[in-house]
């Protein structure tokens, strides 16, 4: 069994951007830069055939290079201060779009449609037990935050496993956003 997801990179200088907002929550556990991606397809634990099948599926994903921003900070989970703070993607067509073409084609291979809405997203943070009113303040300090533009010109397959230091991802594959002619 692996365990796969669709996502974004984010560039160095957005990733360096996004580590300076760290701390100041107890409970908090900040994502490391180099895990600080934009998810547009969690898969799950999947047996290793289904890794072709998936990859087949990706390759033919086109869509036009775009340009992304980040915009504002916010929290999954406002139960007993959340689950994870994350900063928002300014809202982009492009990236709509990207993610539909990604849902069609692993639809097409059985793997089934989200049903929550997409709501693109860098996660900076893992809470537990962090304070909710520290929370609350961090997300009101932090809410004008904008970084970029920043280019995306290629999806990536990656794979994560649990360590005890936390999650940790692999790209396992990159599939470039061919221009459509």
């Amino acid at each position: 069994m692996i365990r796969l997801f669709v996502g974004l990179s984010v560039s160095e200088v957005i990733r360096n951007r996004l580590a300076a907002l760290s701390g100041g929550i107890p409970g908090a556990r900040w994502i490391a830069p180099k895990n600080m991606h934009i998810t547009l397809k969690f898969i799950g634990d999947i047996e290793n055939g289904l890794a072709d099948d998936i990859d087949i599926a990706l390759q033919a994903v086109r869509t036009n290079p775009m340009e992304l921003n980040l915009n504002g900070v916010g929290v999954f989970g406002k139960k007993h201060g959340g689950r994870l703070i994350w900063v928002g993607v300014q809202s982009n067509d492009a990236l709509l779009r990207l993610y539909g073409k990604v849902e069609v084609a692993l639809n097409n291979i059985g793997i089934a449609r989200e049903n929550r809405k997409f709501l693109p997203h860098v996660t900076i943070a893992r809470l537990r037990n962090a304070s909710a009113a520290r929370v609350e303040a961090f997300v009101a300090e932090h809410a004008a935050f904008t970084a970029g533009p920043f280019g995306v010109s290629e999806i990536t397959l990656f794979s994560s496993y649990l360590a005890t230091s936390g999650a940790v991802y692999r790209a396992e594959a990159t599939y470039s956003l061919k221009r459509n002619i």
